[in-house]
């Protein structure tokens, strides 16, 4: 489970941001809404993490951060737009400043090819804690390349942080037991300034690098800088392509009650087209003439069942845009279920949907907010002093908890 993020010199989030979402022991949890850390952790992370501020308070910003690090790691060269995909905090300050990272989250300890294989084999291994760092240097206001990364693991989530590897400024690496550089030195060689070593070492078969890499692989986002399905062609491909993905979303539509009994994928003269048939209507629509509503829901439906289906992290700026109130306690619910979520996703969302916060507990909430130097400072709401029995569709709304515009 992923449940730490830090960020530095990125779009509003000007100074370093701490986001820990761990969860104490003693925190009741009748509905199943948290999981531990690792197997055997005490300690846990929530499987919904709702985003909540103001209008360009940084709740997107914190997204894209997320994605970015996803995205470093798993991409075996520069990122499409690099650097226009990292914005810097806009003050003269910050235009040399270094750009930081940092995620944290639990898995198996010390991947190397005997661990991996224990794994295959269904046999116990060791668990415990991962910290992945990224730092890049900034210069006269553009990110140039990689200053310094790292991987770190603590065994059980108890004592000190033990180097994975660590790569300075030359691209020079420290290795270690569980990600040796046998057989892989001369990587360090071709390793680009602007590509991770989890990325580079991945395509050439490092196996403690894959697996970092198909971890990130389930990372799954939507509304921040890369919607995979923000074209109507894309979202009807991916469907024509996946029949059982067709079946699911049926399913989903008939409980959600916007009057759609089924939806099928039919072959005219101009390709395939995505038609619905409707409770007392007598033709079948087409996609074009369905609402925003039901179209923005099919459009997050395959990202969602994907995470769900392979344990993986699925990110939504915006959930709530188009889609009902009354749907959003739904979907999330969809991640509280054991049976519909038995590998442990996680779905992380930003939204001002305020009347949600009744389904959600203050575990589960982050708030984004902004000074007057256009700073954005995030906190989780575990943070805030709030009693569990509190009202937070109340409390936010009358500005108690950060977050809300002040007009006037």
């Amino acid at each position: 489970m992923l449940y730490r993020l830090e960020v530095e010199n990125f779009y509003s989030l000007r100074d370093h941001q701490v986001l820990d979402l761990t969860i104490a022991p003693n925190v009741p949890d009748p509905d199943r809404r948290y999981e531990p850390i690792f197997p055997g952790s005490p300690l846990r992370a929530p499987k919904v993490v709702a985003v909540y501020g103001k209008n360009a308070s940084g709740k997107t910003g914190l997204l894209r951060a997320l994605e970015f690090v996803f995205n470093m790691v798993r991409a075996p060269q520069p990122q499409q737009g690099w650097p226009s995909q990292i914005e810097r905090f806009n003050d003269l300050a910050s235009c040399s400043r270094p750009v930081k990272f940092a995620v944290e989250l639990g898995g198996a300890m010390n991947l190397s090819k005997e661990v991996l294989a224990e794994i295959e084999r269904g046999e116990a291994v060791s668990w415990g804690v991962y910290r992945y760092e990224l730092e890049l240097e900034v210069s006269n206001g553009i990110v140039t390349r990689i200053l310094n990364e790292a991987l770190r693991q603590k065994p059980d989530g108890n004592g000190k942080w033990q180097r994975v590897y660590e790569r300075d400024v030359s691209g020079q690496i420290k290795d270690s037991a569980s990600f040796s550089l046998s057989g892989y030195r001369h990587l360090l060689n071709t390793l680009g300034p602007t590509v991770s070593v989890l990325a580079s070492f991945s395509y050439f078969q490092h196996p403690a690098a894959q697996q970092f890499v198909a971890y990130a692989a389930r990372g799954l986002f939507q509304g921040a800088s890369t919607p995979p399905f923000a074209n109507d062609s894309i979202i009807l491909n991916y469907l024509t392509k996946s029949p059982l993905e067709v079946t699911r979303l049926n399913k989903e539509l008939s409980r959600i009650d916007v009057g759609i009994e089924a939806a099928r994928i039919a072959e005219t003269p101009q390709g395939p087209q995505l038609l619905f048939k409707h409770s007392g209507l007598q033709v079948e629509m087409p996609w074009m003439l369905e609402s925003h509503g039901t179209q923005k829901f099919i459009k997050v439906f395959p990202m969602l069942a994907s995470a769900l289906a392979d344990g993986g992290v699925a990110v939504v700026d915006e959930l709530d845009n188009a889609i009902h109130p009354a749907v959003l306690p739904e979907i999330i619910r969809w991640f509280y279920s054991p049976e519909r979520n038995p590998f442990r996703a996680q779905l992380w969302i930003s939204c001002h949907a305020v009347s949600l916060l009744d389904d959600l507990n203050k575990e589960e909430v982050v708030i984004c907010d902004k000074d007057r130097n256009g700073g954005s400072t995030i906190y989780p709401l575990m943070d805030v002093k709030v009693r569990r029995d509190d009202n937070l569709y109340r409390k936010y709304l009358s500005g108690a908890l950060g977050g809300v515009p002040h007009i006037g």
